[in-house]
């Protein structure tokens, strides 16, 4: 029976489907799990307060109720349950005059003795959760055993137990026992993932970075100069060699005597025995 209102519980926590983050429900004590009889607030937590938040929930015998005409005490944008009863368990939110609603919460109020003290928003990962078995009997700090989906996690030599570092597998329905006592009914954990945080885009490039100089000491030329110097120097170390092997080349030839001038020197000879 407890496992069948369990779960019509979670299937009306998902009638309200259209959310916001302009407000924010918050319960005190805050615990998804309340002892009948005791005293509970529940308020919107809103950035516009020109909205009209309104408390409103569902049960499994009424839908969309709201605080403060079908049930408790409306005060501003909070309502007070004075002395809540098992058929005030349901899904409670906030919801503005054009329908937009808030996150919700799963309270659930037991008759019994015992009850798991867990948190009613989702917990994020890598965070530490902490549960507690409470007992309405005594205030006795009494050991506990603690289950998750029906199965036994461990048993604690005090009242509480506490899960360090929690990931999406822990998440689920959580519930404890108290020897002699009872056991508590079942709530459901949520774990969300954690965000992940990326780096601000830049507007523009950043300024081009100083390079400090001593006091006396020559600046270093620009990039485009430097490189202008460097092609001059190359161009010069490979223009010189063939520019004076030319030159060498020129003046050997202007000093070499040519081939007309031999030919004149042995085809000029006087004849022997001519008179003059």
């Amino acid at each position: 029976m407890e496992e069948t209102s369990l779960l019509c519980l979670l299937f009306l926590s998902s009638l309200p489907v259209s959310t916001t983050n302009q407000a924010r429900l918050t319960v005190s004590p805050s615990s998804s799990q309340v002892f009948k009889r005791d005293f509970v607030s529940l308020s919107c937590e809103e950035d516009d307060s020109s909205a009209g938040w309104t408390l409103r929930r569902n049960t499994t015998t009424e839908q969309r109720t709201q605080c403060g005409t079908d049930w408790g005490e409306a005060a501003g944008f909070s309502c007070v349950i004075s002395y809540i009863v098992t058929k005030d368990s349901g899904v409670y939110w906030c919801e503005s005059r054009e329908g937009a609603t808030s996150n919700s919460i799963n309270l659930t109020v037991s008759g019994g003795t015992v009850i798991l003290q867990s948190p009613v928003l989702p917990v994020m990962e890598g965070d530490d959760v902490t549960l507690l078995c409470k007992t309405k009997a005594t205030p006795s700090i009494l050991s506990a055993t603690f289950y998750k989906d029906g199965s036994l996690i461990r048993t604690e030599s005090t009242d509480h137990m506490t899960i360090h570092n929690v990931t999406r597998s822990d998440e689920g329905l959580y519930k404890c026992y108290i020897g002699s006592h009872g056991e508590s009914p079942s709530s459901w954990i949520t774990v969300t993932e954690k965000p992940t945080t990326t780096a601000p885009p830049t507007s523009g490039a950043p300024p081009p970075k100083e390079i400090p100089q001593t006091s006396g000491a020559m600046p270093s030329p620009p990039l485009s100069s430097l490189h202008l110097v460097l092609r001059l120097v190359c161009h010069l170390v490979v223009f010189c060699p063939y520019f004076i092997s030319t030159l060498l080349m020129v003046s050997l030839c202007r000093h070499r005597p040519t081939g007309h001038h031999l030919v004149s020197m042995v085809t000029s000879p006087s004849h022997p025995g001519k008179a003059e």
